[in-house]
This record gives C-alpha cells, structure tokens and sequence, in this order.
C-alpha cells in the first residue's frame, strides 16, 4: 500500500548538516555507528500510535484541526483497520522501526468488554500482517485505563471494585495483543490512578489495590509466556491534583514497599519530569542508579504551560543529557526512544508528522554524537571521580564500607581539625559541556 495515504512523500533520506531540504535528516544517518553500536541501533526511535494517528490536535479553547484523510472519523473496525497501513506507511517513510500503542488507540471501545476485545483482536490480525510486510516491531503496549467515564476516579485505584475489575479485565486482554505481537514492552501508566482531594480518599488501601492489580499482571505475564519488560510510567498531576506515580522515586519506593521492584523498571517521559518539579536529567539518573531505567518517552514540555504539552524535542542540550544517561546505563535493551509528541495545533496536515519526527530524530542523533563525545573524553568523569576521591581511603572508605563508627568520625575531625573543601566548578564544567555542543 505504499503510496497511497502519504502521496509525494518519498523515504526520508540522511543528506549531512549543508542539506536544505525540510524532508530529509540533516544528522541523523541509521547505519553511522557511534562507538560500537549503529545509530539506529543506540536510539531504538518508536512511534506513538495514539499522536500519530489519532490526536486531533484539540486544546482546552479549541477543536480538533488535524488532517488525515484516510480516516473517515468513524469508529468502525475497518477504518481502524484502514488505519494501520497509513501508520506504517509513516514509519517506513520517515525510518522508524518500533511503535507503541493503547488497546483503544489502535481499536474502537464498543457497547462492552467482548465486543471491545473482538474489535481489538481484528485490528490486531491487521498489526500482525503490517509488522510481517515491514519488519517493524511493537515496542510495547498498554491499556487506556483514563479516558472512559467509568475510570472517572481511577481504575486500580477506584472506590468501586466493579471498575477495578473492568481495569484488570482490559488488562488482561491488552498484555495477551501485546504477546501476540512480539511486543518487547508493555507499559503502566496510572493516567488517573490518583487522587482530587483527601477528603474522600483512602489512600493505603487505594495503593494496596493498585499494587494487587500489578501482582495481578505479573502473574499473569508468567502464565502465557510473556518475556517482555514491564515498566511503570511517572507523572505527578494533570488530570488528578495528585498521582501516586508521581515522580522516578515515588515509582521507586512503591515498587520496594509492594514487593515489585524486580518486576517493574520506569518509562520515563520528559513533560512529566517538568512537571514533576524535575529535570529529565534527574529523573533518569534516579532510576539508572536504582538499575530501573527500562524506557524513555522522547518529548518535552512548555514551561511557560502549566499542562502536558507534549511537544517533539528539539534541544541538543536535552537530548544529550539524556543520551548521557542512556550511555551509562550500556543502552537499552527491551526499551526505546518513543516519540510521545504531537504537532502544533496549527501544524495540522499530514507532511507536519514529517517534520515533527525528522526533527526529534536529528536532535537525539545529535545529542547521542555529543554524549559520545564526552564520556570519551573524560573530563567530566575525572572530575567527578577526584571530588569524590577523600571516600577511597582512610576515614571515607570506613564510612563507605560501613565500618565507621559516630566515635570514628569523632576521632578523626579531633586528630585532622577543620576539614577543607574545593570549588565545585559547575561554571568550568558548564563550559565543557558547551565545548561539544
């Protein structure tokens, strides 16, 4: 079906830094290897099904303004159907190798649970023989458990044990698409598992529920043989006032405290690190140094917007922080880079997804080149190592290895006097960071 829904876009081609052509990469060339490992092999670019293919473009003041049209707005299997080939089509032209999706981006919700799980399995037959023709691949999946009426006060999370159990039942079913499709992921993301206001809310027992329904799916991953990674998603607010998945170590200590820390790691996106009071920097050296740093949702946010604006990544500075992160971590393995980004309002035609995604994928080429570069060159690393260095011997190492004793310490500030300490020298720093950018 090549052709047919993108007519007079050809394969995004790499054309070096000197190109002028809007449609092609400028930095980002698959198959240029950075150290050991390819580009496209290093940054595992994935697709969101539910900002491609079905965002609208509308905002709190205003309708939707997107244009795609080979969607005849119809909740109809067969459009859904018809709208995979467009996808892929997107994807093979622009490059991109993974996607993800939510059982209700990809198939309608219907009159109820069996008409809603067949309507899934016909779109997911469509996937199938899509990811057969391209040898693209699913990234991961998950479940819309916050845009019906019924999750109005949370799914895992909700007062009424029948919404819990219609959660868990769509659950349930989003995990075996996902297996079916060779997914490598499958992703939690409590959109509103959370909280208005205190004055109505058992918060233990709605954490304890929320846990039971992850034991619930971790059991039931084991039972069909799923091998993918799960992971769980942080944001703090927006639409809840608060979230219990509110940030990388608030993920973290619900994990630890409900026994789930082996069996999740985070997907971390940027627009929730900003909201969460975070840098994206801070939240993935969070989960990296806790060993749960699975997968990245690659966007950015508006600071001047207090909502998740969802907006493609363009600054270089961004992108190598986050790059940096990944490097150190030896690159994914199960995870990615997805684009969880959409266009402007006022960048509603099909050619915008274009530019938004050539865009996003030349800013991370550029940040992974500029990562590169400085863990090579490791001036960044020494200082770092020798601001640490009075913990390798003497009193330090005994603190570190946790024979130091409050008498020790005692002891040797009464032997050594005053201690004395150095420049941090972020300014210095800075500028060798700016060095490579």
């Amino acid at each position: 079906m090549s052709g047919e829904f993108f007519p007079g876009i050809p394969t995004i081609p790499f054309e070096g830094p000197k190109s002028r052509n809007p449609l092609a990469f400028k930095h980002y060339n698959a198959e240029e290897k950075v150290g050991d490992k390819t580009m496209k092999e290093h940054l595992r670019f994935a697709c969101a099904y539910w900002h491609t293919m079905r965002n609208g473009l509308a905002d709190p003041f205003g309708g939707a303004t997107a244009e795609r049209p080979w969607d005849d707005g119809s909740d109809s299997v067969a459009n859904a159907q018809k709208r995979v080939w467009a996808m892929f089509e997107f994807m093979q032209k622009v490059g991109i190798d993974f996607y993800c999706f939510h059982d209700r981006d990809v198939a309608p919700e219907l009159n109820d649970l069996a008409a809603s799980n067949a309507a899934l399995d016909a779109v997911a037959d469509e996937l199938l023989k899509a990811q057969q023709q391209t040898g693209i691949k699913l990234l991961w999946g998950t479940a819309c458990l916050f845009s019906h009426k019924r999750y109005n006060q949370g799914a895992g999370t909700s007062p009424y044990a029948d919404v819990f159990a219609y959660g868990a039942a769509q659950v349930k079913k989003a995990l075996e698409v996902t297996h079916r499709l060779g997914g490598e992921g499958y992703v939690f993301w409590g959109g509103r598992e959370g909280y208005a206001t205190l004055w109505n809310t058992d918060m233990k027992r709605e954490l304890d529920h929320l846990a039971r329904l992850l034991h619930m799916a971790v059991d039931y991953k084991k039972k069909i043989g799923f091998k993918g990674a799960f992971y769980i998603e942080p944001k703090p607010r927006e639409p809840s006032t608060h979230q219990y998945d509110s940030d990388s170590a608030a993920c973290l200590n619900f994990l630890r405290e409900h026994g789930l820390i082996g069996e999740l790691s985070l997907n971390i996106e940027t627009n929730h690190a900003t909201l969460a009071g975070h840098t994206m920097m801070h939240e993935l050296r969070v989960a990296r140094e806790a060993g749960a740093l699975g997968s990245i949702d690659a966007n950015t946010g508006d600071e001047l917007i207090g909502w998740d604006t969802d907006q493609f990544p363009t600054s270089i500075y961004l992108t190598t922080q986050i790059m940096i992160e990944v490097l150190r971590m030896g690159g994914f393995t199960t995870g990615g880079l997805n684009f969880d980004a959409k266009c402007r309002r006022e960048s509603f035609e099909p050619v915008d997804l274009f530019h938004a995604h050539i865009g996003g994928m030349d800013a991370f080429a550029r940040g992974l080149k500029t990562a590169h570069a400085i863990i090579q060159d490791g001036r960044i690393d020494s200082f770092v190592k020798d601001r640490y260095s009075s913990f390798d011997s003497g009193i330090g190492a005994k603190i570190e290895a946790g024979t130091a004793t409050l008498e020790d310490c005692e002891a040797h500030i009464l032997a050594t006097g005053e201690p004395s300490t150095r420049s941090g020298r972020q300014e210095m720093l800075e500028n060798i960071i700016n060095e490579f950018i």
